[in-house]
């Protein structure tokens, strides 16, 4: 992959850092649903939250599983400090748009979240060498941004930073200990994000009409973001609910167990990518999470 600073959001099956997008028109596509595409055109985006989710994978694989080993440490260093250098930059956001670069909410959180796994990794394996406070400053200064711009007046979490639109990928804030699941602005957020984002028990990434995200059209609810809200509702106590909202997506499971990346509640019908890594990997996470509080009653979040 090279240099940190020059690591991509993702790599072909034998590490071909070049993925060009093209259409094969000849195809038509799962009932006319075309046009169909093969490569990846968001290979080359700069995805902040990246980092942010790479550095939390390796502060909680070396609590459980890996073993300390310079070029890990190494590879902290390297990612938090192009998170310091590159954090006021606009990104792509997690969801690929392809609409221009933008303040998201969500990759200012992620970024948080990278420097301050950073900082707990070194403190817990003693590493004298990492520029600690520098980090600390710059988590603490990105912490006050998000806080002062990314809420609107009615104390919800939006897209992005000055905008009204909401965005499910807001459903983090809590999940990865950026504030407390009873904070009334998580509070806000997840009410706002039922209101006008759910559908038949559903939740969609955002409103395309009011969202520009360089693609265009309706699509389906996202499954990942369905979880994401059983697991708000864990952390704040709602157990009962968050196992209404967890069974309804095994529910919409085929004859396999196999998810798709949306639904469309309208239809009953599988949309998107199938079978996808999201959807699969946030079920584990919920199960885990509501097999703990069910049977300790104890709160979780990452990190």
């Amino acid at each position: 992959a090279g240099r940190a600073a020059d690591a991509q959001i993702m790599y072909g099956p034998a590490g071909e850092r070049r993925l060009p997008e093209g259409e094969l028109a000849w195809l038509p596509g799962f009932e006319g649903s075309g046009p169909v595409r093969i490569g990846n055109g968001a290979h080359g985006q700069f995805q902040l939250d990246v980092y942010g989710e790479v550095l939390d994978a390796l502060y909680v694989g070396r609590k459980v599983m890996l073993h300390d080993r310079p070029e890990m440490l190494a590879l902290v260093h390297s990612l938090a400090n192009v998170v310091v250098e590159r954090w006021e930059e606009p990104d792509d956001g997690i969801w690929e748009v392809r609409g221009g670069r933008r303040h998201f909410t969500h990759s200012k959180v992620m970024a948080w979240v990278a420097l301050d796994r950073a900082i707990k990794f070194v403190e817990e394996v003693g590493d004298d060498t990492a520029p600690i406070d520098s980090w600390r400053h710059v988590r603490d200064e990105i912490r006050r941004e998000v806080l002062d711009r990314g809420v609107d007046h009615r104390g919800v979490f939006v897209q992005e930073f000055g905008g009204e639109a909401l965005d499910a990928s807001l459903l983090t804030v809590p999940l990865v200990g950026f504030l407390p699941a009873d904070d009334h602005r998580v509070a806000n957020t997840v009410s706002a994000i039922r209101r006008e984002l759910e559908h038949e028990g559903f939740v969609y990434r955002y409103d395309t009409d009011e969202t520009d995200d360089g693609v265009g059209g309706a699509e389906g609810t996202f499954t990942m973001c369905t979880l994401w809200l059983a697991d708000v509702l864990i952390l704040t106590g709602d157990i009962e609910e968050a196992r209404t909202v967890f069974e309804r997506v095994l529910d919409i499971r085929n004859d396999v167990g196999l998810l798709s990346e949306m639904w469309d509640p309208s239809s009953g019908r599988m949309l998107g990518n199938f079978p996808q890594a999201f959807s699969h990997t946030a079920l584990v996470t919920t199960a885990m999470a509501l097999g703990r509080a069910e049977t300790s009653q104890t709160s979780w979040h990452r990190g």
